[in-house]
């Protein structure tokens, strides 16, 4: 099945792709692989949550701010690999998340966005990944979340 009929089945759509808030561009391509920028949680323009992980945002809110984040991060790369259909597999996937100094669950948060990749992409979803976490993020965003993708050739 290809991944727009996977989005279709399971009743996900691509979002627009969230306007950089910065100097940057939100996904480049190189080759057959595809680089998102740090995608925030962004919903209709806004942010979903603001704060962090462990004092302002709870850790089930934070997982589905990186599901949102990871879903913007692949509306950027379906912008410039000529659609979703045209990526092959995700090759690597780093999430950030702000946290508190004594929150130490940055994996399970981060699986709210691997969690998501699987669900589309099968055996092709299967990453490297990093979850990072962070004192602060852009805007007060408790997520951000990058990937790098495989192209069909």
């Amino acid at each position: 099945m290809s991944l727009s009929g996977r989005l279709a089945e399971l009743g996900i759509a691509l979002p627009p792709v969230p306007r950089p808030v910065a100097a940057y561009v939100p996904a480049v391509r190189a080759g057959n692989l595809v680089f998102s920028s740090g995608q925030l949680p962004f919903v209709d323009g806004a942010l979903a949550v603001t704060g962090r992980v462990g004092s302002a945002v709870t850790e089930a809110e934070a997982t589905d701010a990186a599901r949102t984040a990871a879903l913007n991060a692949l509306a950027a790369v379906a912008a410039v690999a000529g659609g979703i259909d045209a990526v092959e597999r995700v090759v690597k996937m780093t999430v950030f998340v702000a946290s508190t100094d004594d929150f130490h669950a940055q994996p399970a948060v981060a699986n709210g966005a691997s969690q998501l990749i699987g669900e589309l992409f099968g055996d092709d979803g299967a990453h490297a990944r990093s979850a990072v976490g962070v004192a602060a993020l852009p805007l007060d965003a408790p997520i951000e979340v990058e990937l790098v993708v495989a192209l069909h050739q």
